[in-house]
């Protein structure tokens, strides 16, 4: 498969800031992101939470629910790789909800996702720059690519990364969602965070 300088631009990044990077480093990266969003989601009120920007646009709830269920086998998935082993199955799909995902209450979603991501910063903490990266685990990567008329269209593909890589994308993952939450809350009227 060839891929597109937006894809290659997107793998150099995993391995840069994954793969190659010192485990203090990554560990530190990913632990800004995670408390930079868990403290967003705290401040943003649970009827806010649930407005969606547009009909088929997700609402903040949605997303935060997402997360969970992503974040939560990416967990299983890094705790897998760090032992040195191959996680079994697929990756974990970009679009994953869960069946109803605003059945459960604001409240009990931002505490679990800050759970999620203590358990996965708990997993780097055990780990060392020597652990082995030998083994891979498949990550469906999404990146923006620019089409001939200069749209963005996002462009899927499952990638086999090693467990810094994994944890990078993890990080760009809950960035993304970060970003995403500021663009719903500013469509739905609420200024952004200070």
């Amino acid at each position: 498969m060839t891929l597109r300088p937006e894809q290659e631009r997107a793998l150099a990044y995993a391995r840069r800031r994954g793969t190659e990077a010192p485990l203090a480093d990554l560990r530190r990266r990913v632990a800004e992101t995670f408390a930079a969003l868990d403290a967003r989601l705290a401040s943003i009120p649970a009827a806010h939470a649930r407005i969606r920007p547009a009909p088929a646009a997700w609402s903040v709830h949605e997303v935060v629910d997402h997360l969970i269920v992503s974040h939560r086998p990416a967990m299983d998935q890094l705790r897998t790789l760090l032992a040195g082993r191959e996680p079994e199955g697929g990756p974990v799909p970009a679009n994953l909800q869960s069946p109803e995902p605003l059945a459960r209450g604001w409240a009990e979603l931002v505490a679990e996702l800050a759970a999620v991501h203590a358990g996965f910063l708990a997993l780097l903490d055990g780990a060392a720059d020597a652990s082995p990266q030998e083994a891979r685990a498949p990550i469906e990567m999404v990146v923006k690519c620019a089409t001939p008329d200069g749209a963005l269209e996002p462009v899927h593909w499952v990638e086999r990364v090693d467990w810094k890589a994994f944890a990078a994308v993890i990080r760009v993952h809950a960035l993304e969602h970060l970003h995403q939450i500021e663009r719903t809350l500013a469509a739905v009227g609420e200024p952004p965070a200070r």
